[in-house]
């Protein structure tokens, strides 16, 4: 990586990107710049956040706007999990879900970029979209699944984990040794 001109900095912009700016310092030295002669290489934070959250709605945006197929991270996710067995779920609390998680997004985005936004809201919506995200993958809990059924009054036919029809046992008989026995057997 090229150093900027005239700072010593090196940049985590790739080379040709200072050399196609003005003579000006370039985003990454915009401001306060304490801490950019000390050699280390430097990035824009700001420009890393708005990065994460543009491919963010990038993917959403692929899902709802043009088909879930065509999503890279769904291709990808197909593709590691191609020797599993597909639980095959309904597609519409799933897209109502998604559409929840761009529009947070969306407004999160739009509010850092042009809200000026405090960086602690910010971290709270970000904290509710990483456990929203975490639920799904890590414990098969779509929250906005379960949100379309409140708002719809209608339970979809395939539900994961066929949470649609089942009915979990009362917690005194799931911590009860009768119900520990009758599942191990």
């Amino acid at each position: 990586m090229a150093p900027h001109q005239g700072t010593g900095v090196r940049s985590l912009y790739p080379l040709g990107y200072s050399l196609s700016m003005p003579p000006q310092p370039d985003l990454a030295s915009v401001g306060d710049t304490n801490g950019f002669d000390s050699g280390e290489p430097m990035v824009n934070e700001r420009s890393v956040r708005a990065s994460a959250g543009l491919l963010f709605l990038l993917e959403m945006g692929i899902r709802l706007g043009l088909d879930h197929r065509f999503s890279p991270s769904m291709i990808l996710g197909a593709l590691a999990t191609r020797s599993q067995r597909p639980e095959w779920v309904s597609l519409e609390p799933k897209k109502w879900a998604w559409g929840l998680g761009f529009a947070l997004a969306l407004s999160t985005c739009l509010a850092v970029g042009w809200g000026n936004l405090e960086a602690s809201v910010m971290m709270i919506a970000c904290s509710v979209c990483l456990s929203l995200l975490f639920a799904e993958s890590a414990l098969g809990i779509c929250v906005g699944c379960y949100l379309f059924t409140l708002v719809r009054r209608t339970k979809p036919s395939r539900c994961a984990g066929d949470t649609c029809d089942y009915t979990p046992p009362s917690r005194r008989s799931l911590f009860s040794r009768n119900a520990t026995a009758q599942h191990h057997h």
